[in-house]
């Protein structure tokens, strides 16, 4: 379980990095569903991370109140399941 949250965390923080080159240079970008869908399957720290590292997607409101938001959730859900615990 721990090797797939880091995996998805790296996969979050480069998804946000793409986004940010690709924005840059004008060309085709990654769906903002896509980006909160990496959050939701356990990347949300990593997504958090990228987004301000990269300064990306910061004036947006969803994101700003929403990443945090699902890692909130998360980290609520894995203590009542004790995910990290085994």
């Amino acid at each position: 379980m721990i090797y797939y949250l880091v995996i998805i965390n790296i996969i979050g923080y480069v998804l946000f990095y793409v986004d940010k080159q690709k924005a840059i240079r004008h060309q085709w970008r990654i769906p903002e569903k896509t980006l909160f869908l990496a959050a939701l399957l356990g990347g949300s720290l990593g997504c958090i991370a990228g987004m301000y590292r990269f300064r990306h997607k910061t004036k947006h409101w969803y994101f700003v109140y929403g990443m945090p938001a699902i890692f909130i959730a998360q980290c609520i859900i894995a203590y009542y399941v004790n995910i990290f615990d085994h």
